[in-house]
């Protein structure tokens, strides 16, 4: 179930708000300006499906995110516990950063924990399957898949070159709570 838990970001203890109702969820975000949909995941994906099968699946809607937000590539990431390079790749998106454009990920199977530092508060947001969610540029953030991740994301690209964050040096994301996937949504 997809949740959002808000925070100061001095305070990793005490939310201010809680919610798994999707409604409740895109209000506090386009509070900041962070797009968050739930679309259909008809097609039975699975940690490792091929990329071209992936893509061809949702290829809909990725052409009309791609026409609508000029777009330029497209990829898909996906883990599961026996990925060899799961620890390696956890850590590359634990520390906060930013992007030069927006990062727009679709889980189609699976989960993570993106977490957004906007201004004072830190927003824990949970993506599950059929979560579509639209960081804007220069947003600072962060990316916990868990120790055993399993999940399969389409991500969208401006940049052709793909993901290339901008670390912030920050170590405000060692200081919230990590993602353990099947215990999410005790707090």
């Amino acid at each position: 179930m997809s949740r959002i838990r808000v925070f100061h970001d001095h305070d990793p203890t005490t939310a201010l708000v809680e919610t798994c109702e999707h409604a409740g969820i895109t209000s506090e975000l386009s509070r900041i300006g962070v797009r968050f949909e739930q679309w259909r995941t008809d097609a039975t994906i699975v940690p490792g499906a091929p990329q071209d099968d992936v893509i061809a699946a949702y290829r809909a809607d990725i052409d009309r995110l791609m026409a609508e937000g000029g777009y330029k590539a497209v990829d898909v990431i996906s883990l599961n516990p026996d990925h060899p390079q799961k620890d390696a790749l956890r850590q590359k998106f634990l520390n906060e950063h930013t992007h030069s454009e927006d990062e727009v990920r679709f889980f189609v199977a699976g989960s993570g924990l993106f977490t957004l530092h906007v201004g004072s508060k830190v927003y824990e947001v949970l993506c599950e399957a059929g979560d579509l969610i639209g960081v804007p540029a220069n947003t600072t953030h962060w990316f916990d898949m868990g120790p055993e991740p399993f999940f399969v994301a389409i991500r969208l690209f401006t940049n052709v070159e793909g993901w290339v964050a901008n670390f912030t040096g920050s170590d405000i994301a060692q200081r919230f709570p990590r993602y353990e996937r099947g215990q999410a949504l005790a707090a």
